[in-house]
């Protein structure tokens, strides 16, 4: 990470504050949602009969804490086996793309993701968290979709 880039990411969090956006569901579902920036689609799903049938909808904004969270989850709920990772891809940061290779690739010694193109796709997951992962998670890959009806016949 430089550290122009940490202030600028420090100064955003105060001028324009993110928070993370997920809901929770069946908690007895292995299947996850991960809507990337679509953020309609996101609430659609939250406020829809889906959420009964899905452990957890929410977003990815960013390809290093973003992704983070999703390692914490996945390793802290076990049940979860599948993630749906649909929606617009976030301009710039290419969340999706980086958690594809963090799933294909893992990261290097540093944190970073490797073959990610991703500005700053760094880490604080430990490397047993990504095994996990790697090993325990299956990716469908439907980035750019974000027709409910498509995504809801992956699911029901």
């Amino acid at each position: 990470m430089n550290s122009l880039g940490n202030v600028i990411g420090e100064i955003c969090k105060v001028i324009l504050p993110i928070p993370e956006e997920f809901y929770l569901g069946n908690i007895s579902s292995s299947i996850g949602i991960c809507t990337l920036s679509s953020m309609d689609l996101l609430k659609k799903i939250s406020n829809s009969e889906l959420l009964n049938h899905i452990s957890i909808v929410g977003r990815l904004l960013t390809e290093n804490k973003g992704i983070d969270s999703i390692i914490k989850y996945v390793n802290e709920n076990q049940k979860t086996k599948t993630i749906i990772v649909c929606g617009k891809e976030v301009w710039g940061h290419k969340a999706g793309h980086s958690l594809f290779e963090l799933h294909k690739n893992g990261i290097d010694n540093d944190g970073r993701i490797i073959n990610s193109t991703s500005p700053d796709p760094f880490l604080a997951a430990t490397k047993s968290e990504i095994n996990y992962f790697q090993n325990e998670i299956n990716l469908i890959n439907i980035i750019n979709e974000v027709n409910f009806d498509t995504i809801k016949k992956l699911v029901i």
